[in-house]
């Protein structure tokens, strides 16, 4: 027994120690810095307990970085779950044009968004912007897509889901290689010769523990929206796109309140574990059934 013991411990250690050097340890750091009002640079600090949260609690600005950080994750989910959905349907339809098709639904996921910001930026320009040109061809009125208080954070959204859709299309392709051909042959066999009636009745169905793993992966990347607010809006006009990475970074790199920043993480930290504890739940619902 001892000798199995040394052996797994031998094998858990070296992902055991840097799971707590990269992860645990600096958790740890970051919960005890957000009970203190620490600047960065500074060579002291004072411990204030939960006053740092109890002005989160207050913040205007957190509010509203909070909910469009949620409103944010819930347009870019639901919209990469349709479109991959659609796309990995679309390349198991069309033998003859996969690579196309996997090439062109997964260009973005592997493509440098600082790069391809300056596309974006290009395209949503409400003078020469090709976007207000398709609209003025059918009559509509220009914007100004990213300065708009309405608009700037769906535009963000819309170059988001344009971002995940190619790594919701790769989950959805492993989901639809996993059901077994024959389900498929004998859903022909029940009648289900329409493809839209074996979409509903089969595919569908047996994609849920993939549809949920994907729902929640897109959920939490979007949760981590940083780099499209840096470079597009910096989070204006007027806080319309502030998210909380982005306010985090903010507080505690511009105005070097690492102590109130520290405590924006924490924030951030328990709605990832919160997503991740729903997921999990959802998952051995579904293995219980």
């Amino acid at each position: 027994m001892r000798i199995k013991a040394l052996q797994t411990l031998l094998l858990l250690g070296p992902s055991m120690l840097l799971t707590l050097l990269l992860l645990v340890l600096p958790l740890a750091v970051v919960a005890l810095m957000s009970l203190t009002d620490w600047q960065f640079g500074a060579s002291t600090l004072n411990w204030v307990g939960l006053e740092n949260y109890v002005s989160l609690w207050h913040d205007d600005t957190f509010h509203k970085a909070f909910f469009n950080t949620l409103a944010y994750m819930a347009l870019v989910s639901l919209g990469s779950v349709a479109i991959g959905l659609g796309a990995a349907l679309l390349i198991e339809s069309h033998h003859s044009l996969r690579g196309l098709y996997r090439t062109a639904f997964f260009l973005p996921v592997a493509s440098t968004f600082i790069a391809m910001a300056v596309v974006w930026q290009f395209l949503m320009n409400p003078n020469i912007g090709l976007i207000n040109q398709v609209f003025t061809w059918f009559g509509a009125a220009k914007h100004n897509w990213l300065k708009d208080y309405d608009l700037a954070l769906i535009s963000l959204a819309v170059i988001g889901i344009w971002q995940m859709s190619g790594l919701a299309m790769v989950m959805f392709l492993a989901g639809l290689k996993s059901i077994p051909v024959e389900l498929r042959h004998a859903g022909l066999l029940d009648g289900m010769a329409h493809p839209v009636d074996r979409l509903f009745r089969l595919t569908l169905p047996m994609l849920r523990p993939t549809t949920l793993f994907v729902v929640t992966i897109c959920g939490i990347r979007s949760l981590q929206v940083f780099d499209t607010v840096q470079v597009l809006t910096q989070g204006g006009p007027n806080k319309a796109t502030e998210v909380m990475l982005h306010l985090i970074y903010t507080e505690g790199f511009g105005f070097l309140k690492m102590g109130y920043a520290s405590s924006m993480t924490m924030v951030f930290v328990v709605c990832i574990f919160i997503l991740t504890l729903l997921q999990q739940a959802a998952m051995a619902k579904r293995s219980r059934c």
